[in-house]
């Protein structure tokens, strides 16, 4: 069955920030995606569920129930970005299910849980457009009633600043300590040099406990790590806070599959001289390449699993792309998703992605689950939308916060290879979570 998009344009531009503040708050059940402060370029969304599913009050798999429901309820493509539909996280212990493996871990959250978005407020940043997007035949009724209410909200909300950062409260640690780690490491190296995997993401996780308060928290974020991929998300009660720049998989609704996977990464330097030969020495170092090589060819090998004969492609290859905190080696790979399957199906192919697990996929995530001897919950997974007109954009939980009502985490990992330098592999842990442990008020 095809359903209707109803669009208004609210006129004038609200910023997104005070926008959330002002139609969300601290409610449950919403959603930010967030194109990032001062965008150019992109869309950003945000929307109040209907509806809420988690992996925890299903009988069967919830990629099933993604099935049916995007089945039942179609679109049609209404240009780039999201046209309504489900938006949510898959955790990384998915791949107990994706992968076929026998479980040994159990997270503390649900493997997947996603809510049904059917009306959201649209910035288009490049052309500073406000607008309201519902499911829906006419503006009547509760949707006319909403539409007035959500129009006097956006006309009125005031500015929303990021508060001051203040020294957060509770214990704090890391999971492993710094030797732990380093052991990690040097049994990561061991597997690697026995021939059991060509690479391994090993990963750790920093716990906050208190009561950190998820919106002022992600305004922080926002403002000092923008990104595309920024979101805040939040079901029940926990909250995804996003500032990720690596995209996971996007399908298109005439069945692009796409992957732009992240292996490699070198702080931003201090002068313009000293960044630029920061960023060169990433694009010509050995291991980094080599690392980001292994990747490609791993997605390119799942992403082939649901394409056409022949139309996977590398489309870019070992490109710098530069954050605030970083510069990151970014590679591009692609295929047409073969006739009869869907984005579900290529999502369940590649899910967990290759860059937080290692090569072989299969030979790392065993390795892996035996040395780090814990869950990584929603970290390493992948969030975004699977939309009504057969669009999918999940990008990568990294650079990530999870807050719930016992604190908040972060993860962080690197990929370890035969070339690997122990003491830089830990300081690269530290560099990608210091922006996040900031955000949190954590010195």
């Amino acid at each position: 069955m095809r359903h209707k998009n109803l669009r208004h344009t609210v006129p004038g531009w609200t910023d997104p920030a005070a926008a959330f503040v002002a139609l969300c708050g601290n409610d449950t059940d919403v959603v930010w995606l967030d194109s990032g402060v001062d965008a150019a370029r992109g869309k950003s969304y945000i929307g109040r569920a209907t509806r809420s599913i988690t992996t925890d009050a299903l009988d069967g798999s919830i990629l099933d129930y993604l099935r049916g429901e995007l089945a039942a309820a179609q679109t049609e493509p209404d240009g780039e970005g999201f046209s309504l539909g489900w938006v949510g996280w898959l955790g990384y212990e998915m791949r107990f299910e994706t992968m076929g493996l026998p479980r040994t871990r159990h997270s503390r959250y649900p493997d997947g849980a996603f809510l049904f978005i059917d009306r959201v407020v649209e910035f288009d940043h490049e052309a500073s457009t406000v607008t309201l997007i519902a499911l829906g035949d006419a503006w009547t009724d509760e949707l006319a009633a909403w539409r007035t209410r959500v129009v006097e909200r956006l006309t009125n909300a005031q500015p929303a600043l990021p508060p001051a950062r203040v020294r957060a409260s509770g214990s704090d640690y890391w999971r492993y300590s710094d030797a732990q780690y380093l052991d990690l490491i040097a049994a990561c190296t061991a597997a690697i040099t026995e021939g059991e995997a060509y690479q391994l993401c090993l990963t750790t996780e920093f716990r906050l406990e208190g009561s950190p308060d998820p919106v002022a928290t992600y305004l922080r974020l926002r403002t000092s790590s923008p990104t595309h991929h920024g979101a805040l998300v939040r079901i029940g009660g926990v909250c995804l806070l996003s500032a990720s720049p690596e995209s996971f998989l996007t399908v298109s609704p005439d069945g692009v599959v796409q992957s732009r996977p992240i292996k490699g990464t070198r702080p931003r330097g201090d002068t313009g001289q000293r960044d630029v030969a920061l960023r060169d020495e990433l694009l010509g170092n050995e291991k980094e390449r080599a690392e980001n090589l292994m990747i490609v060819d791993l997605m390119r090998n799942d992403i082939g699993r649901i394409s056409e004969l022949g139309s996977v492609e590398v489309t870019r290859l070992l490109e710098v792309e530069s954050y605030a905190q970083v510069h990151q080696l970014v590679s591009t790979v692609r295929g047409t998703l073969r006739a009869g399957l869907s984005a579900v199906d290529a999502v369940a192919a590649c899910f967990p992605a290759g860059s937080m697990t290692g090569a072989p996929k299969r030979s790392a995530t065993l390795i892996l689950d035996a040395l780090e001897d814990r869950p990584r919950g929603i970290y390493a997974g992948a969030f975004g939308y699977f939309g009504l007109d057969g669009r999918v954009d999940l990008a990568m939980v990294i650079r990530s916060i999870v807050i719930d009502e016992h604190g908040a985490t972060v993860g962080s990992g690197g990929g370890i290879t035969a070339l690997s330098d122990p003491a830089e592999e830990l300081a690269e842990v530290k560099l990608k979570a210091a922006a996040l442990l900031a955000a949190l008020g954590v010195r």
